[in-house]
């Protein structure tokens, strides 16, 4: 057999190089021998984001390529404005497929099984691989790919894919695209590095499309959303000595302005991006339920440890959580957590 060629029944790999993952390529390379001949369920967490959507269209593609009966499994459905990014990859809902329960589940972008939702948990009570960048990733699966530095799962993903010699086709490119510039911001937060770049630049020569994606995700907001925001503006309140600014939306607030739950996407980035605050937070009231973010300028703020205080988690400057109680409730609790928690972090310094 040649040197540095991996060779598992249909699966044939290259693994001598490992230019990006030197541990976790041949981890992976591992991971998918072992289901070699199994159909597969490519699972993303529960309300979609960017880099979950790009990192799952992305992997079920690359399967694919490689010969897999793969498919993209999400309890809800692709966000409208990430829609154009999905092409033919055969993406459903998990309610969608007939033989749901004969596959085998292999997990990207989620932190946690809990975060597959409900129904997923339920038809999956092992997952095979975890690849994940969440710093707080529970490592749930039999192989675990965690990298807490990357700047997303795509990011992992497109680094993984060049190390194992798979097939980056144009819609595979733009789908990790996607991924990476969500999840960095545009390439504005502190996770982004020059690996970010040069991943990013590869993408572009297997056909990835920055202004296509920009236009996509940027420049074709509904006139609901905008609506939505000119409410979520209105309730901004600062706390912490003006360290924070929380803003909320309520039950009434879909009603009157025609807006989705996809409409939230990228409101809270107002709350943090005001001078002098550390840390924006979003809570939004929908259907008797809660739901919270938080967004920080930097991964010193550490809010993935507040999330946790709050049934939630996620990354040292993102995360999300799901309290308990009414929203002028939790709005007090989430006061109180921040001021002990700057509390903590000045003492530390």
């Amino acid at each position: 057999m040649p040197p540095g060629l991996c060779v598992h029944g249909r699966l044939t790999m290259t693994t001598s190089t490992n230019r990006y993952y030197p541990q976790l390529a041949p981890q992976l390379a591992e991971g998918l021998a072992e289901l070699e001949g199994r159909k597969i369920a490519v699972l993303g967490h529960v309300r979609p984001d960017g880099d979950c959507i790009g990192s799952t269209v992305a992997l079920v593609r690359a399967l694919r390529a490689k010969g897999f009966d793969a498919v993209g499994v999400n309890h809800h459905a692709v966000p409208a404005n990430l829609r154009a990014f999905v092409g033919d990859t055969p993406m459903f809902l998990d309610s969608e497929v007939a033989d749901l329960k004969e596959r085998v589940a292999v997990a990207v972008d989620c932190a946690g099984r809990k975060r597959l939702g409900q129904p997923v948990m339920d038809v999956f009570a092992d997952v095979a691989i975890n690849i994940d960048h969440h710093i707080s990733n529970e490592q749930y699966a039999q192989h675990n790919l965690i990298d807490g530095e990357a700047s997303a799962t795509a990011e992992m993903l497109a680094a993984l894919f060049i190390d194992l010699g798979f097939e980056i086709d144009a819609v595979t490119a733009q789908a990790l695209y996607l991924g990476i510039a969500t999840d960095t911001g545009q390439f504005r937060f502190s996770s982004t590095t020059k690996r970010t770049f040069d991943l990013a630049c590869h993408l572009l020569e297997q056909g990835a499309n920055p202004a296509v994606a920009a236009h996509e995700l940027y420049a074709n907001e509904s006139k609901a959303k905008l609506a939505l925001l000119q409410r979520f503006l209105a309730t901004f309140r600062y706390m912490c000595g003006g360290r924070v600014c929380l803003g909320v939306i309520r039950n009434d607030d879909w009603a009157a302005t025609g807006a989705v739950k996809d409409d939230t996407e990228g409101l809270v980035d107002y709350a943090r991006d005001i001078e002098g605050v550390d840390i924006g937070v979003l809570l939004e009231e929908r259907d008797g339920q809660l739901k919270g973010s938080f967004r920080a300028k930097n991964g010193r703020q550490r809010v993935d440890l507040l999330a946790k205080q709050f049934n939630g988690g996620g990354h040292a400057a993102a995360a999300g959580f799901n309290p308990s109680g009414t929203i002028d409730e939790v709005q007090q609790q989430l006061e109180a957590a921040l001021e002990k928690h700057f509390a903590s972090l000045d003492e530390a310094r």
